[in-house]
């Protein structure tokens, strides 16, 4: 829906709020004019049941707002004597035109001095859970959002496990678009699976102002733009539907390219405006090598800082051996083997080779080579090892998967470009050559209608030869560089896709401990409310944290003691 349809929408909405109120609001004594003046009319309601004024600003904030009707229905039959559950009931499966009824064919009467405390203890705890909701709602939408680490495309910086708190403030909170969706859940409803919102009516893109602008190697939380699961939301047809941006998978990588930079990959490295890029402290590049050691590889001839590194690690076997029939052979039989990928093969043993998979093979070869993922420092201490023949850094060949998937360009995940990335007021060239790159910024993140007549391309239905973009665009990566899937793969993240700024790591663990056990074992404590920028070591807040919890505790049950006494 477009402002304009809103607009009338909201007008709509004014005139059947007076039409169904107007007897309400003269029996309270007021004039029936005032329940037709939008705004005004809400100000006015809230000093007839009673409620304060500043009120009537959670009915305008998307999300919030559909917790806060029905409390202003129920309110309002009840100032008006209509208190039984079934009243309750009536006027929320109503969407608050029971109240109509009541203004035309009952005999209410207004109730100035009613009490606005609960009747009963379920009351009580009902009206206390909806407005911690509401304030919670508040908070996660437009101020810090909690998410977690799924993935170890960042891992050095941010971990498996991590527990981030997102800033919705830094770089502007969005106005979430998708208006009718359940509160302080992502696209899918916890336990059901089913989706959490109405894909219809949709709010135009809205953003608050925002304190920064995003910087070259800010980590940014954003919404995956490619992604296009319309079974998430109970599409089975098999076409590709976008979902409603801010219900995209949620996504946290490392912007290493900001809006107007021209980005270059090589060797892995990248260069912005032909300078080799300098990450901060905490960003520790990782590739894929393969280790050659002189016996077979176990736990006790592994080197242990890398055992070490990981509670739990997935080690590529030299992919030279995929082909071999006895390595397929031996996938079929091995119960403990995972394919990944046609190039191949994964064991689930952290720090060794599967020893089932070398005995199949009878390969002293396979046993004693593996691929595995380090930073540059890691790969200097392992060439030190006494058990160590080689390392040798993989180097990837030209891969179609790679944006923009053009073939002869014979780009890599390890070397492409230079790419430009689209500022907004920016107008590049649209030519047969350039258009791969831009296609999916005019067709899906600008909304233009797209077609390619021979040579011809038209853009809502002009020859065009040139385009001007909408917003600013972004270049996302992990820094682990050979197990990331980031815009090498999908190309360009759009602002209006961006979340927020991670400021803080609130918990950590070891998400892949086996039993719950080990998880309480395994706590991260040294980097528990922990800042997420900067550089330099992380600053840690935790001990000032925990003496507040300490502190609001005391309080807590001081207050209780009192009260009580």
């Amino acid at each position: 829906m477009t402002y304009t349809q809103w607009f009338i929408f909201f007008i709509a909405i004014q005139i059947i709020h007076f039409l169904g109120t107007w007897k309400l609001y003269v029996k309270a004594g007021r004039k029936a004019w005032e329940a037709a003046v939008p705004i005004y009319n809400g100000i006015v309601l809230m000093s007839i049941i009673n409620r304060p004024k500043w009120w009537i600003i959670l009915l305008f904030i998307p999300i919030v707002n559909l917790l806060m009707f029905p409390v202003i229905w129920i309110e309002t039959i009840r100032t008006f004597g209509f208190y039984k559950k079934l009243d309750s009931f009536l006027v929320i499966v109503t969407l608050g035109l029971y109240i109509v009824y009541i203004n035309y064919n009952t005999d209410a009467v207004y109730n100035a001095d009613r009490s606005l405390k609960p009747r009963s203890e379920l009351g009580e705890w009902v009206s206390s859970i909806t407005f911690a909701i509401i304030a919670a709602t508040l908070v996660h939408t437009y101020f810090m959002q909690p998410f977690t680490i799924p993935t170890s495309s960042l891992e050095k910086s941010l971990l498996v496990g991590d527990y981030l708190f997102v800033s919705k403030f830094h770089y502007g909170a969005r106005v979430p678009s998708t208006v009718i969706a359940a509160p302080m859940v992502h696209d899918s409803l916890p336990f059901t699976g089913t989706a959490s919102y109405l894909k219809k009516p949709q709010l135009p893109y809205t953003r608050l102002p925002g304190l920064q602008k995003i910087k070259n190697n800010d980590i940014v939380c954003f919404n995956w733009p490619t992604d296009s699961l319309a079974t998430m939301w109970g599409d089975n047809s098999g076409k590709y539907t976008y979902k409603p941006v801010d219900k995209r998978t949620n996504y946290v990588k490392r912007c290493v390219g900001i809006a107007g930079d021209s980005l270059e990959l090589k060797d892995g490295y990248v260069y912005i405006n032909g300078k080799k890029n300098e990450l901060p402290y905490r960003a520790k590049i990782q590739f894929y090598y393969t280790y050659e050691a002189k016996n077979q590889i176990d736990r006790n001839t592994f080197p242990k800082f890398l055992i070490d590194k990981e509670r739990t690690g997935v080690y590529k076997i030299s992919n030279e051996y995929w082909n071999d029939s006895r390595v397929q052979e031996a996938f079929k039989q091995a119960a403990n083997l995972t394919k990944i990928g046609s190039d191949s093969l994964y064991t689930e043993v952290a720090g060794q080779v599967s020893q089932d998979l070398a005995s199949r093979l009878k390969m002293q070869n396979v046993a004693n080579k593996i691929n595995i993922n380090l930073t540059n420092e890691e790969v200097e201490r392992l060439k030190k090892s006494p058990n160590t023949i080689s390392v040798t850094k993989i180097n990837h060949s030209a891969d179609n998967a790679i944006f923009p998937h053009v073939e002869k360009l014979g780009w890599s995940q390890d070397n492409f470009g230079p790419i430009y990335i689209p500022k907004k007021g920016a107008t590049v060239k649209i030519n047969a050559e350039t258009f791969p790159f831009y296609e999916q910024i005019i067709k899906n993140y600008e909304n233009n209608d797209l077609a390619i007549v021979g040579n011809d391309i038209f853009i809502n239905g002009e020859k065009a030869d040139s385009y001007t973009f909408k917003q600013d665009y972004y270049w996302l990566m992990g820094d682990n560089r050979h197990n990331s899937l980031d815009a090498r793969y999908w190309g360009y993240v759009p602002f209006d896709h961006v979340l927020g700024k991670p400021v803080m790591i609130w918990f950590s663990w070891d998400a892949d401990a086996p039993t719950f056990g080990e998880k309480i074992k395994s706590i991260r404590w040294d980097r528990m409310f922990t800042t997420v920028g900067g550089d330099g070591e992380p600053v840690s807040y935790r001990y000032i944290v925990f003496g507040l919890i300490a502190l609001y505790i005391g309080y807590s049950v001081y207050k209780g003691r009192k009260k009580k006494a």
